[in-house]
């Protein structure tokens, strides 16, 4: 580990060859705001399915699932399952009322009947705080990720990671972005497969000899709950931020505003949910396959937060040259998540500040692009300084705040502008800002940041995920607020609001 491979090299150039190939064919499409923020709206069901599943099956889900139950083992599932769940959700309340009322960011869904700007403000704030925690995630991921297969130091691996992203996502906007997804899909789900099944193949294509090899190494404790999450509020609490909070990722509901109607955007959700459904399974059998056959000391020795779980694993079974092969998909990835989320964040500076609260909406295409890839700039070079920051965390761990955050600040919001007449501006601002803030607020006095970062003895709030408080909290102070701030224009547009929720537009 950490010495240059020339089959590890070669599978990462060739993959940042397709890409820029990709992003260079797509640049030439990329003309006006919707080709950056939706791809002309023209991307199929089976296409977004495959964009979606690649969009969400991120560093969290491929490394730090992986290294979570390498290390901890049953209690690892709850990421799988929980980041999983969240689909049903997702097709049945947002696919078709997001593709019906918007144009390009969740924004103008909550905004649709409410007063534009102080919504888009409030919005726009949420959207940015999910995309800086999810940032993280993907982050470290890379950087752990390059300096375990070439010897760089962390912090240039993270900066080289930026510096990739940044080229797929100013040059090629939504085009490039989905069809690098598309290719990264497709790369992680068959490198994901071959190596689960070159796991069993060691246990005779046996799951539960696996299990039993690591209840015989280790104890019967890793097959049994209470290794990573000990305490039942934590794991509800938990268990309600993944669930809820992928209805509330920018950069999943930015997806459907790519297909030509709500129709497609349901169909796509079937698509993806069972490419996911089908990775999910795999990550159970990868993170016993380490605990096995690396063990727990080496993971740990590579990376303190298990990142490296799957890697190894992969030198371990096929080799270096298929640990470049396994490497350069992670890789791929994570570029491809970074490049989504900072593509969300980007609308919401450009699309929902600059254009419509700055502006008032009058702004040429040709300035909404120039915006646009200004905001890119600024979200690459914020990624690369939290990557730095936070060097040594689980990803899958930041991830679970990050849906913290969407289901706090985005998730209630969206669902009362739906499907509530009585919701106002008022409460849509209060509700996304007490969201919002409640859950940084509670992440910073978590055990999370004072205990695992700031390395004291322990925290003011005792749960390391604040879900269970911060979502009915958003749910509360918006309904409270509306209530006590009737807007009658608000709810007269409600009916206008169902009729195209239900019909499309004109």
């Amino acid at each position: 580990m950490g010495a240059s491979d020339p089959v590890a090299i070669g599978f990462f150039f060739a993959f940042i060859a397709l890409t820029l190939g990709i992003t260079y064919w797509a640049a030439r499409k990329t003309r006006t705001a919707e080709h950056f923020y939706a791809a002309g709206r023209s991307v199929t069901g089976l296409q977004n399915g495959l964009a979606l599943a690649g969009d969400y099956m991120s560093a969290a889900s491929f490394l730090g699932i992986a290294g979570l139950v390498a290390l901890s083992g049953f209690d690892g599932l709850i990421y799988s399952i929980g980041f999983l769940v969240g689909w049903p959700i997702v097709m049945f309340l947002i696919a078709e009322p997001l593709r019906n009322l918007g144009k390009y960011t969740f924004a103008d869904v909550v905004a649709y009947r409410l007063s534009q700007r102080p919504v888009r403000v409030a919005a726009a704030f949420g959207t940015l705080s999910v995309v800086s925690f999810y940032l993280i995630a993907q982050m470290v991921g890379a950087g752990n990720l390059i300096r375990l297969l070439f010897g760089l130091s962390y912090e240039v691996a993270v900066v080289i990671t930026g510096g990739v992203m940044l080229l797929y996502v100013l040059f090629g906007g939504m085009i490039a972005t989905t069809w690098v997804q598309i290719v990264k899909a497709v790369l992680l789900l068959g490198g994901a497969f071959l190596l689960a099944l070159l796991v069993l193949l060691r246990f005779s294509l046996n799951p539960l000899a696996l299990f039993a090899a690591a209840a015989e190494r280790y104890g019967e404790a890793v097959l049994a709950p209470g290794q990573l999450v000990s305490d039942p509020i934590d794991a509800i609490s938990l268990g309600l931020a993944l669930m809820l909070g992928t209805a509330g990722l920018p950069h999943i509901l930015m997806r459907f505003y790519t297909v030509p109607d709500a129709r497609t955007a349901r169909t796509s959700v079937s698509y993806a949910t069972a490419f996911i459904g089908f990775f999910y399974l795999l990550t159970f059998i990868l993170g016993f396959g380490a605990m096995v056959l690396v063990g727990q000391d080496a993971v740990r020795a590579a990376d303190p937060g298990g990142n490296m779980a799957a890697p190894l694993l992969a030198a371990a079974v096929g080799g270096r040259g298929f640990l470049g092969f396994i490497s350069a998909v992670a890789f791929a990835t994570i570029l491809a998540v970074v490049a989504g989320l900072t593509l969300s964040g980007a609308a919401a500076l450009s699309h929902d500040l600059w254009v419509n609260v700055v502006r008032r909406g009058a702004v040429p295409e040709r300035e909404q692009l120039v915006v646009a890839r200004l905001a890119t700039i600024l979200l690459g070079a914020l990624a690369i300084v939290l990557g730095v920051v936070f060097k040594g965390q689980n990803v899958a761990y930041m991830v679970g705040l990050a849906f913290a955050i969407a289901a706090s600040a985005n998730f209630p919001a969206l669902v009362l502008s739906v499907f509530w007449r009585p919701f106002t501006t008022r409460g849509a601002q209060a509700s996304m800002i007490a969201g919002t803030l409640s859950a940084l607020v509670l992440i910073y006095l978590s055990p999370t940041i004072q205990v695992s970062v700031l390395g004291r003895e322990d925290a003011w709030f005792p749960l390391r995920n604040p879900g269970l408080v911060t979502i009915p909290l958003a749910f509360v102070v918006g309904i409270a607020t509306s209530l006590l701030s009737p807007e009658r224009s608000a709810s007269e547009a409600f009916s206008a609001l169902e009729r195209r929720l239900h019909l499309g537009a004109d």
